[in-house]
């Protein structure tokens, strides 16, 4: 068997952090962690970009509009889905999750799911 392995460096790559306003008071930690998990990984703060959209419906379009620049190697897409009384999870988590995987087809570039989807806070 052949490993195929690469080096956890992300020197010289371009990010773009997507993350939502809603929930904030979780997403805002998924922002901390994932900034400092590229900063561990060598990637300097001028390579990273963020940027706050309202919530995770908006996440998609956002990637989508990013990559069609040509100017980042890989968008991470940050937010928090709490399930509540009524459907509109399934539809926000559904959409956002699907969207996210299409963006990343579409530009064979990486679109990181980093959305939580729980029942409760």
């Amino acid at each position: 068997m052949n490993m195929v392995e690469d080096k956890l460096s992300a020197a010289g790559f371009k990010f773009a952090v997507i993350s939502t306003k809603f929930n904030d008071f979780v997403v805002n930690q998924l922002v901390s962690g994932t900034m400092e998990c590229l900063k561990q990984h060598n990637c300097p703060d001028e390579n990273i970009e963020h940027y706050k959209v309202p919530g995770a419906f908006e996440l998609p379009v956002t990637a989508d509009k990013l990559l069609k620049g040509g100017k980042f190697n890989a968008v991470i897409c940050l937010g928090a889905v709490i399930r509540g009384e009524t459907p509109h999870f399934e539809y926000v988590s559904s959409a956002a999750g699907n969207g996210i995987l299409q963006v990343s087809l579409k530009y064979s570039t990486p679109v990181i799911f980093g959305v939580l989807t729980t029942d409760t806070i």
